[in-house]
């Protein structure tokens, strides 16, 4: 081998040497670049959602960004954007782009919103009625919710349940009565600054602020009546 040939591979060598080291620096900080996004794009959403949301808990994921993307230095610092109308979808898309050029992407963030409430704490049968033993209290994810929810378990002492539902279900609405139709219950009213009370028979399912009809049993009169407990209603006179 000559002197000349030898020299030219060493020299091969080298080069490729720093080109490898230098895509690896080029990586590293490219994937600098990905977890800053994917960071700032969380904390973006979260200020956004902040106050959108009263009495939940929000969490976001960012999906991880494909590495395969450049994501350039940023000197003046990336500029995140998303439509308004978007922030209440369970699937979020962010748009970061840099100021100093007309490089963008797209970075894609699951919303996960949370409230407290009361779920079953086992399997219960139609016609059982709630009590503190069969009910408490979760985090339960909003878009599960299709009907009126309860947070707190004492207002639901004492309705009955008119499904089989099954454990860690949340309890809403259309699934109980707080009377039942055929339930003896108590009719009140107000008149000429006098509560008057009687008694009468459900003749419909209803929940607190339902307004249900009820037979007045003195009189056999069918009257409209708000549930206010499990055992009143009141005529708003």
């Amino acid at each position: 081998m000559t002197r000349s040939t030898h020299n030219l591979r060493a020299s091969m060598l080298i080069g490729l040497i720093a080109a490898v080291i230098s895509f690896g620096a080029f990586a590293q900080k490219d994937s600098s670049n990905h977890a800053l996004v994917q960071r700032e794009v969380k904390n973006y959403l979260l200020e956004l959602l902040a106050d959108k949301q009263p009495g939940q808990n929000v969490s976001i994921e960012v999906n991880p960004i494909d590495e395969r993307i450049h994501i350039p230095a940023c000197t003046p610092g990336f500029a995140y954007h998303t439509d308004s109308g978007a922030l209440a979808q369970s699937y979020v898309s962010v748009r970061v782009s840099c100021n100093n050029n007309e490089w963008y992407l797209f970075a894609n963030a699951r919303v996960t919103r949370t409230r407290p409430v009361v779920i079953t704490a086992g399997m219960i049968s139609p016609g059982t009625m709630l009590t503190s033993e069969n009910l408490r209290v979760s985090q339960v994810e909003v878009n599960r919710l299709r009907h009126t929810a309860y947070h707190d378990i004492n207002t639901l002492v004492g309705a009955r349940m008119k499904l089989r539902v099954r454990q860690g279900q949340p309890v809403q609405a259309n699934m109980l009565c707080f009377i039942c139709k055929g339930d003896r219950v108590t009719i009140k009213a107000q008149l000429s600054g006098m509560q008057i009370k009687t008694a009468g028979i459900a003749q419909q399912d209803g929940v607190i602020g339902d307004t249900i009809s009820v037979l007045n049993a003195s009189s056999r009169k069918t009257v409209v009546a708000e549930v206010v407990s499990t055992q009143d209603v009141v005529v708003r006179l």
